[in-house]
């Protein structure tokens, strides 16, 4: 698998774990260290959504299962 320039790019990441590129269209990115899984381009739109679904699927867990 090739090297992709913007993902290695230090600038392109915020404090060294959020992804932030808004000329990278992807939405789901390797995180740095490719065993650690992936991570959000937090420049994408879509990406803000889903994480915000994901978290209100959290809390309407915690509140409805007890």
């Amino acid at each position: 698998m090739s090297k992709d320039f913007q993902h290695e790019n230090p600038e392109n990441w915020k404090c060294g774990i959020f992804y932030f590129n808004k000329k990278d269209h992807r939405m789901v990115v390797p995180k740095r260290i490719p065993i650690m899984g992936w991570t959000f381009n937090f420049a994408h739109p879509a990406g803000y959504i889903f994480l915000v679904l994901i978290l209100l699927f959290i809390i309407f867990q915690s509140i409805y299962s007890r």
